[in-house]
């Protein structure tokens, strides 16, 4: 009976956690092996939010993907936007206006933000910190407010155009960025940073949790604030420029200690640099139009097309048909809010993509999950995948 009730204590359980777990937001199942508390196998099972997003790019014009990007990462939407208009931008040689340029900058650093926002709040809810959550929800909703009165939008924007915006900035744009980068986001990190970096709860559920060496991370392929936590300095704004980033001042956010505890730290920080871009770009910020003055890109202005025959046309050609790239292929890639956001675009000559694919930061990532929580504890999986922010949307696509 001894060796009987031995056995029973020694015995492993397969636990099923997920999707209809609150850490997994509906949308990720892992099946975990037990031996008690302590995790011996994971597997993880996506697909529960599958849309179709690269399927249904081919059936649609150029501009009409845009929406759908709207949908990959949900908490930064306009850096999908921007990504994706970028490699359709290179296919055709296309080269946007400046004014284009650091709006474009602006909007991708207050996703950036936002997403980051998301992920330490809801992590921290995950963990049993709530008030985090609310300081931070608060200034996400700042942002929204500013981002609504730049295109009529929140959540889903498709506010990027190919060559350009879907309208300038208005009147209150500035002054509402301004007041965001000077009182509003400082005050809610002061706040946050209070509540949680030397918090010792806090501190003991994140520090040496799910833990992934700097070697291991690149063989995974992971990008963003998670390979940055493990020590590689891999930035895609520095690695390979875009948009002018080469002549911004910042400084990328890294830290060696390959946890959940050193993901915080390394989203805070980037936040502060991101506040930092947003500065230099409003002091650059010039004047002038916002969209290419191609005829076969942009829409002519609504008074020409009341009164000349051949904006008419224009306007009817690009709205039925959209661009036309000639025959070819791009990839090109921007530092999204989770790492390395890339578009590959292949064109034959018509008017629709013949093929669009997406590179998602949150794929590679959470491939790497498995490794991170075996010999752990099921407390500090729910922990691990919070500071990994996985975004179905663009991790299904």
């Amino acid at each position: 009976m001894t060796s009987n009730h031995k056995d029973y204590l020694s015995s492993r359980v397969t636990l099923n956690m997920g999707p209809s777990h609150p850490a997994t937001h509906g949308t990720l199942r892992f099946t975990m092996e037990l031996e008690g508390e302590k995790i011996i196998k994971c597997v993880p099972e996506i697909g529960y939010l599958h849309r179709g997003f690269e399927k249904s790019a081919e059936k649609g014009t150029y501009s009409q993907v845009i929406p759908y990007t709207d949908r990959l990462n949900y908490c930064s939407a306009m850096i999908n936007n921007v990504g994706y208009v970028m490699a359709v931008e290179r296919l055709m040689d296309i080269k946007i206006t400046e004014r284009c340029r650091y709006i474009r900058v602006i909007i991708s650093e207050l996703s950036r933000i936002m997403d980051h926002l998301v992920c330490i709040g809801a992590n921290a809810v995950d963990l049993g910190a709530l008030t985090n959550f609310w300081y931070f929800f608060r200034l996400r909703e700042d942002i929204y407010e500013v981002l609504e009165s730049l295109c009529g939008s929140r959540l889903t924007t498709a506010y990027t155009r190919i060559g350009g915006l879907m309208r300038d900035a208005g009147e209150d744009f500035i002054p509402g960025v301004k007041r965001l980068i000077e009182e509003k986001i400082p005050a809610a990190l002061k706040d946050v940073d209070s509540l949680l970096t030397r918090n010792k709860i806090f501190y003991d559920r994140t520090k040496n949790i799910g833990k992934i060496s700097a070697l291991d991370a690149a063989a995974y392929s992971l990008t963003g604030p998670c390979l940055r936590a493990s020590g590689v300095a891999y930035d895609v704004r520095k690695s390979a420029p875009y948009m002018g980033y080469e002549e911004f001042d910042f400084n990328i956010a890294v830290d060696s200690g390959c946890d959940v505890y050193s993901r915080y730290l390394v989203r805070m920080q980037e936040m502060v640099e991101s506040v930092k871009i947003i500065e230099q770009a409003l002091e650059r910020m010039p004047e002038g139009p916002v969209n290419c003055e191609d005829n076969y890109v942009t829409l002519p202005e609504k008074k020409k097309v009341y009164g000349e025959m051949e904006a008419l046309i224009r306007q009817f050609k690009l709205v039925i048909d959209g661009v036309r790239p000639q025959a070819g292929e791009t990839y090109s890639a921007v530092e999204g809010a989770n790492g390395e956001l890339g578009f590959y675009v292949v064109s034959d000559g018509g008017t629709n993509p013949y093929r669009v694919r997406v590179r998602p930061p949150c794929f590679a990532i959470l491939s790497a999950f498995a490794r991170m929580v075996e010999g752990g504890l099921i407390a500090d999986a729910v922990a691990t995948l919070g500071s990994l922010n996985i975004i179905a949307g663009e991790l299904d696509r």
